[in-house]
């Protein structure tokens, strides 16, 4: 592995740092549900036509066919400048668009990866269950093959922006009497299609993110199923991987930035003074910079091999804990102004609440762990 950057990839950091520094907005994505989404598909249009959205994505789709080096220091000098998150936009780009790349026809790539850059679609994923949130192979939605349609029914939970999703990559067992892995495939879904219900779920910090979508006799053409009938878990598996590792770089990178903002927080108000408090800061200094040794690592392996692996599960893991802990150091350093305190996007409250969902989402810090000593480590299964 080469950390080091070439003299070309240090001119495309600068490039994006003037770039970031003269077009990020001065207003904060909004708190309410509705102006939030018409605020990201804003400014991912505008990224699109800067020429900013899927840096690494093939130029025939509306990416710039640049190296993943450079998509990562696009993600760095994003964080670094206080760029909004991408909200609605974030299945769509970070594991949707990658994983059609990576497994989708030619046909679907070229109508669904435009928009999915310009934020003129927005994306859903159609994994978790009640009943089977973390395990993939417990899923009871199901399809029936008539002529050249799936006839889909059954239920889905924790669809992030569901409510306003156009496309969803939808998981489903289309072969009758299968078990676990087999017979599940890998579907693109019209989520305005007739026999679709979705019931937003508010959540504790007040805003709506998340639904639990219904499917009744919902029929999807057989052409949109996407690596072929009964291998979906292949394909769902590189969308998790693109989910679980590079999709989460940006965070990952926003945790450097947040952590000197405490250190410096505690500096001017003395907290630093505090033994126990300096002892964790430092030692969450550590290991955000040992986080961003891992992603270089994994970048690099991606690089090799085209695709994240189960290593993505180590960062995913370490990173969604560290985050917490930075969540809860931050609302120990506001003191009294907690309630008025904003921290990026968010109320520190705010902030601090949705950070309950990191072990969650994307599968389980449970679920994460296992993955990691069975595929990583090699372990005997749990089960």
């Amino acid at each position: 592995m080469d950390i080091r950057f070439s003299a070309e990839e240090q001119k495309f950091r600068e490039e994006c740092r003037e770039w970031l520094l003269a077009n990020v907005p001065s207003e904060r994505r909004p708190l309410n549900a509705a102006d939030a989404i018409a605020f990201d598909k804003e400014w991912q249009h505008r990224l699109f036509d800067a020429g900013w959205a899927g840096i690494n994505w093939p130029t025939a789709y509306g990416g710039r066919g640049l190296s993943l080096v450079q998509q990562v220091i696009w993600l760095e000098e994003y964080a670094g400048a206080h760029a909004p998150w991408i909200g609605a936009n974030f299945v769509g780009i970070n594991h949707g668009g990658p994983t059609l790349i990576l497994n989708a026809t030619e046909e679907h790539k070229a109508y669904h990866l435009p928009r999915i850059l310009k934020g003129e679609a927005i994306w859903c994923q159609g994994f978790s269950e009640p009943g089977a949130g973390s395990d993939l192979a417990a899923i009871r939605t199901h399809a029936r093959i008539e002529g050249d349609e799936l006839i889909v029914n059954g239920t889905k939970i924790w669809t992030s922006f569901a409510h306003v999703a156009d496309w969803q990559e939808l998981v489903v067992r289309t072969e009758a009497g299968s078990r676990r892995h087999q017979g599940l495939s890998w579907v693109i879904c019209d989520m305005h299609a007739p026999g679709i219900e979705v019931r937003p779920i508010r959540k504790m910090s007040g805003q709506v993110e998340f639904a639990q979508v219904f499917y009744d006799d919902v029929r999807i053409p057989l052409a949109n199923v996407v690596g072929g009938l009964g291998n979906g878990w292949k394909v769902a598996m590189s969308t998790l991987s693109f989910e679980r590792g590079t999709g989460f770089i940006a965070e990952q990178v926003k945790l450097s930035q947040e952590i000197e903002e405490l250190v410096a927080s505690a500096r001017a108000s003395g907290a630093i003074r505090d033994d126990r408090i300096a002892g964790e800061l430092a030692q969450m200094r550590a290991e955000v910079a040992a986080l961003r040794a891992m992603t270089y690592r994994n970048i690099s392996d991606v690089i090799r091999r085209g695709q994240p692996g189960p290593e993505a599960s180590v960062i995913r893991l370490f990173s969604a804990e560290l985050g917490q802990r930075l969540e809860r150091m931050a609302l120990l350093l506001a003191g009294d102004d907690i309630l008025d305190f904003r921290y990026g996007d968010d109320t520190l409250v705010g902030e601090y609440l949705r950070g309950f969902a990191a072990t969650i989402a994307g599968g389980t810090a449970q679920i994460q762990r296992d993955i990691i000593a069975e595929r990583v480590l090699g372990l005997p299964k749990s089960r």
